[in-house]
Formats: C-alpha cells, structure tokens, sequence
C-alpha cells in the first residue's frame, strides 16, 4: 500500500513539474495583470500595457544578457555598471560630433569587451563568476565616475533621443522593436547553432561538456560577451529615455535582471531555460512595478517584493524544476 502510494505521490510531482515548466512564467504574468486590474481598472488599458513594456525595456535587455550567464550556472553582477559605462561612452561619443549610430555601435562594443573580460578573468583564474563580476562591478562603476567627472553627460543629439525612445507610428515603442529582433537573434543562436546547444550541456555538465570535446573557455567568453552587450544596448535605451547618461545609472539593476531570468523559468543551476520566457519575467518585473505604483504603493516595498520573488522562484525550481529529481 504504501508503495502505491509513493508511486502516486511521484507522478502527481512529475505532473506538476510538466506543468510548471510549461507554464508557470505566463500563469505568473496572467495573475498579476488579473489582479491589478481588478484593483485599478485603468491598468488593463493598451496605454499603460505599452507602458509597462517601455518601463521594462532596459531590465528586459540586461535579462537577455544575465541568462546566459545563468544558463552557465554562473551570475553576472556587473550588468548594471556595464550599462552605465557603455551608456556614458556613447553619449561622450555623440559630444564629439560622431554621427549617433556609430556612437551607439561604439558603446555597445565598448560592453562587449567588457563581458569579454568577465569572461576571460573567470577562465584565467578559475573563480566562480560572482568573485569576478562582483570586482569588475565595482572597476567598471569606477571606470564610470572617472570618465564623466561624476556628472551626467547629456546626449546632444536630439535625433538620437528620438529614434531610440520614440514610438513607431506613434503607437508601438522602439524599445519594443528592438527587443524583438535581439530576443529573435537569440534565440535562433541557442536552438539553431551549435554555439548555443553547446552552453546549455555546460550548463548542464561543464564535465561532461569538456569531456565531449567542448571549448569551454571559448564558450564562456562567449556567454559574457553577450551579456555585456545586451547590458550595453540597455545603456543606450536608457540614456535615449532620460536624455542623459547617468553615472550611477543601473544600480541595483542586476537585481532586476537576475530576478526576471530567475522568474523566466531558467534554472538557477545551469542548462535550463528559454529567451522568450525571459522576456515575459521581465514583463512580470514591469508589471509589478508599473502596477505597484499605480496604487501608490511605496519603492520600498517594491525591493520587498522583488526579493521575495526571486526566492520564491529558486526555491520552486529547486523542488519542481526538471532536475529536481536528481
């Protein structure tokens, strides 16, 4: 009897881990627009639903770039200095004269050598990923202060402003567009080229994968590299929208970004996970945000929230995810 009854109890678990896996991170999103819409009825209008994907662009892109760190079993905190750097150099870049698009380029290269660097000290030496970026947080924050002066630098180029913050026929956000062909780009690279398939085996087991005659210092260059780009292409939303590259800017963000890969349904502890659910933890991450202050609830609260979040998320994966099991 008891025996049946284990049986029964390990098949519901693997229904709900089927289920879970499928479609935990939608089911999230749908709840919290169903309850914020119940509290404040303007919430559900297509105004603020383009909104909240506005709000969320910059924590969407530095989430598109965290999850290959995550897919890794690895972290990358210096996601947020990386955006403030690149942010900073590109609007320097735009002061000098250079023509907008090949200041954004310069600025968005300028993050892809510094997840380069992530990639290649955590090669070097062996380290987790957190020793590392954790350093390279601080230097590339440093780094910031030191080329502004501690100050803004204002982006002085108004069609620069107005071509990566407007609105495509007045209506649909540019951030938007942009999301769509980077999280279309990266995901033919993890379900269409062997690059990609092979970071998830080592994610999965980095032993394994080394044993199968993958490059791993060559593919964890890789999955830095573009995380730091994504962290860069957020600067450049970012300084579109304030009109300015703020030093300090993307502070704490990394919080943000783990939170929506976290909830996105990657798998904290390698070798799981999708893009496109990334983006919908991202929109999760807006949502509650966009909603919270919309019934005037306290920033305060807000990190409350976020952190208990990305608790709940790990520890659900953790018991339900697909290597819960093992």
């Amino acid at each position: 009897m008891s025996e049946t009854t284990s049986v029964w109890q390990r098949s519901n678990r693997d229904k709900f881990t089927i289920l879970w896996g499928r479609y935990s991170t939608v089911a999230i999103l749908v709840l919290m627009i169903a309850v914020f819409s119940l509290v404040e009825p303007i919430f559900m209008s297509g105004r603020n639903m383009l909104q909240i994907v506005d709000q969320g662009s910059v924590t969407i892109l530095l989430a598109c770039g965290e999850f290959f760190a995550i897919l890794l079993a690895g972290i990358d905190l210096s996601v947020g200095s990386v955006m403030a750097l690149s942010g900073v150099i590109t609007a320097q870049l735009i002061g000098t004269g250079l023509p907008w698009p090949m200041a954004m380029l310069m600025g968005v290269l300028s993050g892809g050598l510094a997840g380069f660097l992530n990639g290649l000290l955590i090669s070097a030496t062996k380290l987790p990923p957190f020793i590392i970026t954790l350093g390279t947080m601080a230097i590339l924050r440093g780094t910031t202060w030191v080329l502004s002066n501690a100050r803004a630098v204002p982006v002085s180029n108004a069609m620069y402003s107005r071509v990566i913050s407007g609105r495509l026929f007045t209506v649909v956000p540019t951030s938007l567009i942009l999301i769509l062909i980077l999280a279309g780009f990266l995901i033919f690279f993890t379900t269409r080229t062997k690059a990609g398939r092979n970071l998830y085996a080592m994610g999965g087991n980095p032993q394994a994968a080394w044993y199968a005659g993958i490059n791993i210092t060559r593919h964890t260059l890789l999955a830095f590299t573009i995380s730091g780009i994504c962290a860069a292409l957020a600067g450049a939303v970012n300084i579109a929208r304030l009109g300015s590259a703020e030093p300090n800017a993307g502070t704490g963000y990394e919080t943000y970004a783990i939170a929506a890969v976290i909830i996105g349904g990657t798998s904290f502890f390698g070798g799981e996970g999708v893009i496109w659910k990334v983006l919908v933890g991202g929109l999760i991450i807006a949502t509650i945000n966009n909603g919270l202050n919309m019934v005037g609830v306290s920033a305060y609260y807000q990190q409350i929230a976020m952190g208990a979040l990305i608790i709940l998320a790990v520890t659900l994966d953790r018991f339900f995810g697909p290597r819960s099991g093992r």
